[in-house]
């Protein structure tokens, strides 16, 4: 129990590779991260209705 093995050596883990960044990419304009897609408003949260006029009833007694 515990005896470890006599020429057994462990294999040394490859270095990991170090990303190259003395080189960067071209910078890219605000007017080319715009997206181009046709997209449609959100839809009501509060459902057309008047939920602070809704409150004030509730909670006043009315």
């Amino acid at each position: 129990m515990g005896k470890a093995r006599r020429g057994a050596r462990q294999v040394p883990r490859p270095a990991r590779a170090v990303p190259d960044f003395t080189h960067l990419p071209e910078r890219i304009a605000p007017e080319d991260m715009t997206t181009t897609q046709d997209v449609d408003p959100g839809p009501d949260p509060r459902g057309g209705r008047d939920t602070d006029t809704e409150f004030m009833l509730r909670n006043a007694g009315f």
